[in-house]
């Protein structure tokens, strides 16, 4: 048995392909050239990839943006109602300022993200499904704002799913969507 790491013995570039090995790199070449364009037919129609615009801005005032926004909702025991379409949430070692919310079905809001520290990961999904979830990412200095619309009334859990330091583990928050 010779070594595998030994020059193989004749002109093996130029010698012709065998049926079998060209009938599988036709199907190999297909079945790529299919998962390609689904996965970029999926991203562009697929309405997967949350849209929304960006804004650079300064933590401490996106921080008291957040805080004006406290100051105009409507505190229950439940959460924030807010005054309008905009709710305002700030990520920040190991809390979620704004939150908890109360929103309302089928009406869309758009979400505005920061955060005053660190990278933090913005992570909602149903109590009671763990399939129906969405991961965001929270950068200091940026202003996210996603327009969110949810479907079902229930709790829906926030979690910062970003390593952000040893109290990590305890960042949650939530949203309770509620009938109008």
């Amino acid at each position: 048995m010779s070594d595998p790491l030994d020059d193989p013995d004749d002109d093996w570039w130029n010698s012709p392909i065998n049926r079998r090995e060209s009938v599988w790199l036709g199907l190999v070449g297909a079945w790529s050239l299919g998962i390609f364009t689904w996965m970029a037919g999926f991203t562009q129609f697929g309405d997967q990839n949350p849209i929304g615009t960006t804004y650079d801005v300064d933590p401490d005032r996106y921080q008291e943006r957040v805080g004006e926004y406290k100051e105009a909702a409507e505190e229950t025991e439940d959460g924030l109602i807010p005054p309008n379409d905009d709710v305002y949430i700030g990520a920040m070692r190991f809390n979620w300022d704004g939150l908890p919310a109360v929103l309302e079905v089928g009406r869309e809001y758009d979400i505005h993200l920061g955060a005053y520290d660190v990278q933090h990961g913005f992570s909602v999904r149903p109590e009671e499904n763990l399939n129906k979830q969405i991961n965001l990412q929270v950068f200091p200095g940026s202003e996210w704002v996603i327009p969110m619309t949810f479907d079902e009334a229930g709790t829906y859990h926030v979690i910062c799913n970003e390593f952000c330091g040893q109290g990590h583990r305890t960042m949650h928050g939530r949203f309770t969507v509620v009938e109008e």
